[in-house]
Order: C-alpha cells, then structure tokens, then sequence
C-alpha cells in the first residue's frame, strides 16, 4: 500500500500571548519516564452526508488543533533538561498524506506491518534527542475511496493515556464546533504533587527504566477475545481469594502465565517472571487527582513468579494481580510526594531490585486502556470503524515484552495487542491453551461491509 506524503507543517497554539508563559514544569514521574511515542490510528470511513471532505477535513483539523493547543500549550512545546517545557512556538508536527488503496481492503485483513506507514513518528522507539521531540505528531492519511486514517504519536515524557484521551476529547469538540465541551486540563496538579528533581538525580531511576524497556528483536501481533473466550477464563480464574475477577487481571495474568511457559520452554535457568502493570494513580491518592490532570499520573505494580514454578495456575496469579494492584495505594504513593519524593521511589526501586533484578528476571509490561474508549472520538464525521496501535516497534531497539489491552467496540470484545521477543512470541503462538481463546487478527469488517 503505498503512502505518499502531500505536505509537511508546523501547528502552532492560536493564542499569541501563550508564548509568553513560564515554562512547564515536569513531574518527577515525567522525569523518570524515557521519551519514546504511544501511536494510534483512527480509521473512518468516508461518508457521503459527512461536512467535511477531502481538504476540508485537513483544514479544520488544522484549525482546530491550534485553538487546541492553546488549552493544552504544553504540548506544542519542547523538554529542556529533563526538567520543564518551554519553546511553546516550536508546534506540533502535521503531516498529509494520499493512500493509494481502499480503506475497506485493509480493514478486512489488516496487514499491521503496514500501519506505521499511518503515523508521523516511529511508535514505542527510544528518542535518543528528548529536547528535540515533539509532544504530538499527527498524520491525515487520505484513501483513494475518500476514508481517513488519522494516526497520532504522543510523547510518553508527558502524556499518559488518560492524558492523550482529554486532548483528543477537548481536539474533537473543536472541530465540531462544540468549543463548551472543551476539557479544562490541570496542567500543575501532577508537579505540586511530585515536584521535579534535579536532572542529575534521576539519571539512575531513569537508566533502570531504559535497560528494561528497550530491547532488540521484537515482533507485534494482534489477538481478539471474544465474550464467551472472556467469561470462561474469569471463571478458570475465580478462586476463595479473588471471587469475582476483572476482565483486566484475568487477561493479565492469563497472559503473563502463557509468557512464562513460553519462557520456561526456551530457558531451563531458574529465573523469575515479572509482571509490571500500569495502574491509574488519579483516583489513588488521598486528595485525588482531578479526571484530567496532565502527565503520567500512573504506577507500575509489580509482581512474580519462578520460571521454574510448573504447579502455579491462573487463579494464583489473578491473585497476585489482585494484591499488586491493590499495593498501589496513598500509603504508598505519599512517600513518593513532596522534596522527598526521589528517595522514596528509590528506596521502592531498590527493593525490587535486591529482590529480583539481580536475578536476570524476564519482564513483561501490561497497560489496560479498557476504562478508555478511543471508539468515541468523533471530529464531526462520526465514530471511528477501528483504532488500530503500532506495527514494527521502534528500531533497533523498542519496547519489549509489552502488552496493551483495548475495547474492540464491538460485542465487548477486546484487542490484545502483544510485542514480545521473537522466540517467546512463536512458542505463545503454538501454545494450545492461549489458541483456545484468541483469534489471530482477525477481520476488522467483512467483507461484503464495503459493497
């Protein structure tokens, strides 16, 4: 499928007086974040009754992403010293592009190697020029038959999904002309909270999250599970300790176990087998964040197990979920705020690596963006048909290991979206029990949908 770039601008804030603003300040939970991008790409299709075609659809996009940025002027800026936001007249990247092909032709088998071709920026690669990345990149990607594909690349440095789904929200309402529903975010809340620390102080903390999370020779796939593949697993996962398990700890731990097996089968050296999780800390804290407080505002629950372990079941480690997350709570938490905040997350940090990391432990990311609707976002032409993630991830080396959980919008299925080491992908995929509940990327429509 070939993709032609049409045009390439900066998009600038509308209001003239934000470049006079102090600048941003960092969280310390954005500095100990590397700067990699999270990409989606929103399908929709083309629609004889729409209001805007074509160039149109660029135009008010582009309109309505500066009045955008003029709420959300942190993202049109550039980091500086892993410690603020400034250069609020640097933009963010908006780039246009013709697809020659059929929307519909891709949706009926979606080729994900191709979706990348969608996006502005390379997806979950690590950034080696933080102070030159952009906070948000977008991409128009116009079909021959008139459906768009609108692929969007966030900053992580920054913007954590709750973070992107207010920007999103507050962009659509703009471009509909529904200025009132703009969100109002609390850009300040997160730094108040957990005030940024020397940038020198955070090169350990943060060298740790870099050794983990990048790594070379990944392969992403695509899984689908439906209800009933859904409820039979709660119900393999419920036990005395967790009677009513969520859709997010069974597939997590449902996972995680396949990961291990798929671990223990290609390494007989006693290791164990983490499970990370990122966990909303919004509503976590005691006083709570406000809905759409900026940043990442989220921690990584942790858990394990022994590779070497055959006897453990799903329950046991729904179990373990269960507690992990239950751990991320303000008594925690309240030791990572104020002055203080640094030495509390590395007395944390060191802990589990005492525990655990000396041990060369295979680790493997879980995000849930279940409680997140991206099918919602509507710029004025209606739902998106698909919300599709990444392709390749970043090369030569990208996010490892990590999964992410998402609404379908159809019969409350859910994607699964896996990036894992080549070798443990393959033995996951000839494993009969994960076989048993996941489709393979499966059609997006049928195929007669387009006629």
């Amino acid at each position: 499928m070939d993709v032609s770039i049409i045009s390439r601008e900066l998009i600038k804030p509308s209001s003239p007086s934000i470049h006079h603003l102090s600048p941003f300040k960092l969280s310390l939970l954005d500095q100990l974040l590397p700067t990699t991008y999270v990409p989606m790409v929103f399908f929709y299709p083309a629609n004889n009754n729409q209001d805007f075609k074509g160039l149109q659809i660029s135009i008010q996009l582009k309109r309505s992403l500066s009045q955008t940025l003029s709420t959300f002027y942190p993202f049109s800026g550039r980091v500086r010293n892993n410690s603020i936001i400034d250069n609020y007249e640097k933009g963010a990247p908006f780039v246009e592009t013709r697809v020659k092909g059929s929307l519909f032709d891709f949706l009926v088998q979606p080729q994900l190697n191709l979706l990348n071709k969608f996006l502005p920026c390379q997806p979950f690669g690590y950034q080696s020029d933080p102070e030159a990345t952009p906070q948000v990149a977008i991409q128009v990607n116009t079909f021959d038959c008139g459906g768009t594909a609108l692929g969007l690349c966030f900053s992580h440095k920054i913007i954590d999904l709750a973070t992107a789904i207010a920007f999103l929200d507050s962009w659509a309402a703009n471009t509909r002309g529904h200025h009132h529903e703009q969100i109002n975010p609390g850009l300040f809340e997160a730094s108040s909270r957990f005030p940024p620390q020397n940038e020198l102080l955070v090169q350990f903390p943060l060298w740790v999250t870099e050794n983990y999370l990048f790594k070379e020779g990944n392969v992403t796939k695509r899984f689908v599970f439906d209800v009933d593949a859904i409820a039979a697993l709660r119900a393999r996962a419920k036990s005395k300790r967790v009677a009513n398990p969520s859709r997010t700890e069974t597939l997590t731990a449902f996972i995680w176990k396949s990961c291990t097996e798929a671990c223990r089968s290609l390494c007989a050296l006693p290791r164990p087998s983490v499970s990370l999780h990122a966990v909303n800390i919004r509503q976590r804290t005691k006083p709570s964040f406000s809905r759409y407080s900026i940043g990442n505002l989220w921690w990584r629950s942790v858990t394990a197990c022994e590779l070497a372990d055959t006897g453990i079941e799903l329950n046991d480690l729904v179990s373990l979920t269960r507690e992990s997350f239950t751990n991320i709570n303000d008594d925690l938490l309240k030791d990572f705020q104020g002055e203080n905040g640094l030495q509390g997350i590395s007395t944390s940090l060191l802990k589990q690596l005492v525990g655990i990391g000396i041990r060369n432990p295979e680790i493997f990311l879980f995000s849930s963006w279940l409680n997140f609707d991206l099918n919602d976002v509507d710029f004025g032409w209606g739902k998106p048909i698909w919300v599709g993630l990444t392709g390749e991830v970043g090369r030569p080396s990208g996010w490892a290991n990590a999964t992410f959980f998402k609404q379908t919008g159809r019969n409350d299925e859910i994607e699964v979206w896996m990036t894992l080491n080549e070798k443990i992908m393959s033995a996951v995929e000839r494993n009969p029990e994960f076989l048993e509940f996941s489709t393979p990327n499966p059609s997006i429509i049928m195929p007669h949908a387009s006629s």
